[in-house]
């Protein structure tokens, strides 16, 4: 089984929840501190040695394809004026050795629609896939961690961790019996369970790795509620055919797609900040609700 070097970013959505912020800026270029999502998301996945990165786009994203480019004038000017710092943190946005590609989703149909107009890219490789609004911090990242995983058993994986039973209807839902410690056997996956039918509370979030017969699932499956392809059909199809496991990664996960999540990102990537944690801390313990 070949290494994974390709990994697909779908970036094409509307960010609906975040409006009217999102009205003309991508949702994956919100900042949490000084970074976009999008960047924390393309960090982790050049930290699992991934070099092709591959974004599904849409319409008012031009700023995530500006953001992972040369920014010439930028760098002249920060150049001139001697502010040397600013300067390798520009370049250093992206590393050199890797590669960004482009892909337009002219339709939005959903998010297995989304993988699926990779393929002229991925091929028949394995590839991994990456939710930006799913910011994960692990002391090793989560697409690292799940990559050794799939280096041990050579097949999809999705990651996933517990959640109330109460907020099954709000993810792809697996039945699944243990493997081994943090790897479990995927039996089933449902998408969107009511709580009362929902077969476990071992939620699929924002990071997968998927072999490429995914695209033939994803090409045949049958769109959804509101017309949308589901990746979660794709993968259930894909399960009938090949082990499917689900990883319980070690990591704290900040659903930044919801306005809670969001600020509770916000404020545990500031505590970690290097030169803000301290004096940031200190303005939190005098905030009074």
């Amino acid at each position: 089984m070949k290494k994974i070097t390709k990994a697909v970013f779908p970036v094409a959505g509307m960010g609906s929840r975040f409006l009217p912020a999102t009205k003309a800026s991508p949702k994956e270029m919100m900042a949490v501190v000084e970074k976009p999502l999008i960047q924390y998301a393309v960090e982790e996945a050049v930290a699992a040695g991934i070099t092709d990165m591959v974004f599904i786009t849409g319409r008012n994203k031009r700023s995530i394809e500006d953001h992972f480019d040369k920014a010439y004038e930028l760098e002249a000017e920060l150049a001139m004026r001697g502010k040397n710092e600013l300067l390798r943190i520009v370049q250093e946005v992206i590393p050199k050795h890797v590669n960004c590609i482009y892909i337009r989703q002219v339709e939005a149909l959903g998010l297995g629609h989304a993988v699926l107009c990779a393929q002229p890219v991925v091929q028949d490789e394995p590839f991994a896939v990456l939710l930006a609004d799913d910011l994960i911090d692990g002391e090793i990242p989560i697409m690292k961690q799940m990559v050794d995983v799939f280096a041990r058993h050579h097949c999809s994986i999705v990651g996933v961790q517990d959640v109330p039973r109460g907020q099954t209807r709000q993810y792809g839902i697996v039945s699944s019996t243990n493997l081994e410690a943090d790897v479990e056997r995927v039996n089933g996956i449902i998408e969107k369970p009511m709580p009362e039918v929902a077969p476990s509370t071992l939620a699929v979030v924002g990071r997968y790795i998927l072999t490429p017969r995914i695209f033939h699932h994803l090409a045949h499956v049958k769109p959804g509620a509101g017309g949308e392809i589901q990746l979660t059909d794709g993968i259930a199809a894909l399960m009938l055919e090949e082990q499917l496991l689900a990883y319980r990664f070690n990591g704290i996960r900040y659903d930044c797609g919801s306005k809670l999540g969001y600020l509770q990102a916000q404020v545990a990537f500031g505590l970690k900040h290097p030169e803000l944690r301290d004096e940031f801390a200190a303005y939190l313990a005098t905030v009074k609700c």
